[in-house]
């Protein structure tokens, strides 16, 4: 497994070994202790999401407190501009943001470690995303940061209006937000 810095160095870009011959291609999509070995980071996942989008769709972002999730986030179907935050009020880089593009059929996946909030952007019609938790959710302990929130300003890249559920659409201020200490 390749891991790939981000501007935000918890959060990685992960590039599995790919096998291909005349075929086609396979891979480990996750294996455990490949993933200690190349991040060290011992994780178990307890919960598996799927989500399916159409293009402009901004979901998040989205973070929970009390019991926090990392997430491990892959992309099935179409591209997504992925963005994660860090939420950690202790840290050096506390209200910082990274993006990147994932992008189906290009085995590459994101680690958002607990402390940091997470959110997409469908890029494409028909997207699916798939992600991988540490724990389980929790709706009471989940927190939503707005979108476009001025002192956050993540640059989304927008083809058009976003597409917004009411939740994120009334999502509080990072001002406002509760963090992790």
């Amino acid at each position: 497994m390749r891991v790939v810095t981000t501007a935000l160095p918890e959060v990685m870009l992960l590039e599995p070994k790919i096998h291909e011959d005349r075929r086609g291609i396979t891979y480990e999509s996750f294996n455990q202790r490949t993933f200690r070995e190349a991040t060290g980071i011992d994780v178990s996942f307890v919960q598996e999401n799927r989500s399916r989008s159409v293009r402009n769709t901004i979901r998040g972002v989205h973070y929970q407190l009390g019991r926090p999730q990392g997430k491990l986030v892959g992309v099935l179907s179409g591209e997504i501009y992925d963005v994660a935050v860090d939420l950690r009020r202790t840290s050096p880089r506390f209200g910082k943001w990274t993006g990147f593009r994932l992008v189906a059929g290009t085995p590459q996946y994101a680690w958002i470690p607990s402390g940091f909030g997470h959110a997409f952007l469908a890029a494409a019609e028909g997207v699916e995303v798939i992600y991988k938790m540490s724990e389980f959710w929790a709706p009471e302990l989940e927190r939503v940061i707005r979108w476009n929130d001025v002192d956050l300003g993540i640059h989304w890249p927008l083809s058009g209006e976003p597409l917004l559920s009411k939740r994120d659409a009334e999502a509080v201020r990072f001002k406002d937000a509760e963090v992790f200490e």
